[in-house]
């Protein structure tokens, strides 16, 4: 049968509609936010990249982009530059991770537009317009831990504390190398007061070594709740970025699959 006008006219109207309504549909039906698939990690003080060595093979093998900072520890300003520059080499969504005094450079950092989470391992954490020194009040830093502080105002960790005090759980051949590799800190660089905050606008997850020296436990455990970190408590030293790669990976890994949603 040959179709009328009226069955005409309805077919058009109803095209009509069917374009109308697929040209409504919000953007957000389109496919969501992908997970963050670049990694920069940054180095605390008494240490270089190189620590890293293990992270960076775990996450490379989950085919991650992992980059380096190499901290040249000579004041708060320089170290966050030093970061900001790996950081400007990124090529989407970054999860920005730091040990220790990498902490507070990242905390410092961490505002970079590229960032989309914060991964703090073992790690400071003040807040804007305090110190990190301020973040020790309070607390009392194990005795294993000592700092020699030479005229020209940096720091290293005393020898023959160095095993005791910041990597207890390696070799002690490992130590050794570590102790007489250590790069020294400008101590004014722990005065210097931060004007941002990251983790204030980004979402963060922190690794708790339960065996660090480096800090008080209690001191960690404080700051990883006033930031809002998702924890996660390893028995490890305050050298876990090297001794627990694999718990550190895991943690850098859940952080770039929810990071782009916990900031939507």
């Amino acid at each position: 049968m040959s179709p009328t006008r009226r069955d005409i006219v309805a077919s058009a109207a109803a095209a009509t509609i069917v374009a109308a309504a697929a040209q409504a549909q919000p953007a957000s039906q389109g496919p969501g936010p992908q997970p963050a698939r670049n990694v920069v990690l940054v180095h605390g003080a008494f240490a270089d990249a190189s620590g890293w060595r293990g992270v960076y093979d775990e996450l490379s093998a989950r085919g991650y982009r992992v980059s380096m900072v190499q901290n040249p520890l000579t004041s708060l300003a320089d170290d966050v530059a030093a970061t900001r520059r790996i950081l400007d080499r990124q090529d989407g969504p970054t999860i920005l991770v730091g040990h220790s005094w990498g902490g507070t450079v990242i905390t410092e950092a961490g505002v970079h537009p590229k960032v989309a989470g914060l991964v703090y391992v073992s790690a400071l954490s003040p807040d804007a317009g305090e110190t990190t020194a301020q973040q020790y009040a309070g607390f009392v830093t194990p005795p294993e831990f000592v700092i020699d502080t030479h005229g020209d105002g940096f720091g290293f960790v005393k020898a023959e504390n160095f095993k005791a005090g910041f990597a207890a759980d390696t070799s002690d051949a490992e130590a050794a190398f570590m102790r007489d590799s250590q790069v020294p800190i400008a101590m004014s660089a722990f005065g210097t007061k931060l004007s941002q905050a990251a983790w204030r606008s980004r979402p963060s997850w922190a690794v708790i070594a339960t065996d660090d020296k480096a800090f008080d436990l209690r001191m960690l455990r404080h700051m990883a709740s006033r930031i809002g970190a998702k924890v996660t408590e390893v028995a490890a030293s305050h050298a876990v970025f090297m001794t627990q790669p694999k718990v550190v990976a895991g943690v850098i890994n859940e952080a770039a699959q929810q990071a782009i949603r916990a900031t939507r």
